[in-house]
């Protein structure tokens, strides 16, 4: 009988970066309920804390506070896990950072911080943790179904302060690029490089604005967004043992929005 691959990661340790945002946390509560020793690398501990503080995961997720703009804090981030815990399985690169929205007002500073905080951010965390990668090891891009489709203005004609801004698109589509790039790079290494690319995944505060929501929903092929518990499942498996042939590839969780 052929040996079968479990999906669980158990006893990996697991890195992920801005995992105490609205997706991250529920990236990192699944995680650690099948087994992983997550380790949330972010710059506010506070935030960290009250993300936490009722962990439904059986309580196994660590923090140390790291700043994905600075090679230097990551090194020590890096340096630290490995330290505590001997080792790194996984990184998950979900942490981003921007400013400006304007598609055409938005100045060119804006513009370089976008892709600066959403694109160059990865390419520094992927450079600093391969020195710390255990054998077998993989990484896995957060980008976005605006890394490969162009935003519909319609959706946000009655909502124009959730525009979505045209660095950011642009990162997202070098992320899935970068992925791509990494994934042969660190092949004959036999470290993974994956990318997952989440859909319409308004967070609460957003959701109040039934109408924004209500266009969101109808361009899904499934007719709401998502949750966030829906999207933590394929990071699960991606980081188990049940991927270890899968490499370079983006896994789009959108509801159906980029199929039409």
């Amino acid at each position: 009988m052929n040996e079968v691959l479990d999906i669980t990661v158990k006893h990996k340790v697991i890195a992920v970066t801005g995992g105490y945002g609205y997706l991250g946390q529920a990236i990192c509560e699944s995680l650690s309920y099948y087994g992983a020793e997550v380790i949330v690398l972010g710059r506010s501990d506070r935030k960290y804390r009250e993300a936490f503080l009722e962990d439904i995961s059986g309580g196994n997720i660590d923090f140390f506070q790291a700043d994905i703009s600075d090679p230097n804090s990551l090194r020590q981030a890096f340096g630290w896990i490995i330290e505590q815990k001997g080792r790194i399985d996984c990184l998950i690169n979900n942490a981003f950072y921007l400013k400006g929205t304007s598609p055409d007002q938005m100045d060119d500073t804006d513009f370089a911080i976008g892709l600066e905080g959403t694109l160059a951010s990865v390419y520094t965390c992927i450079r600093e943790v391969l020195p710390f990668l255990s054998k077998g090891a993989s990484i896995i891009n957060v980008s976005s179904m605006y890394g490969m489709v162009a935003p519909d203005f319609e959706v946000y004609k009655n909502s124009p302060s959730f525009i979505n801004p045209p660095h950011y698109g642009a990162a997202k589509a070098g992320v899935i690029q970068l992925t791509k790039y990494f994934s042969s790079f660190l092949g004959p290494k036999q470290i993974r490089v994956n990318c997952v690319s989440p859909g319409p995944f308004p967070s609460a505060v957003v959701q109040q604005y039934k109408d924004f929501v209500k266009a969101l929903d109808e361009k899904t092929i499934l007719g709401r967004v998502g949750q966030p518990n829906e999207l933590a499942g394929i990071f699960v498996f991606l980081a188990s043992n049940a991927a270890r042939y899968i490499t370079g590839q983006n896994f789009v969780v959108d509801g159906g929005w980029t199929v039409r």
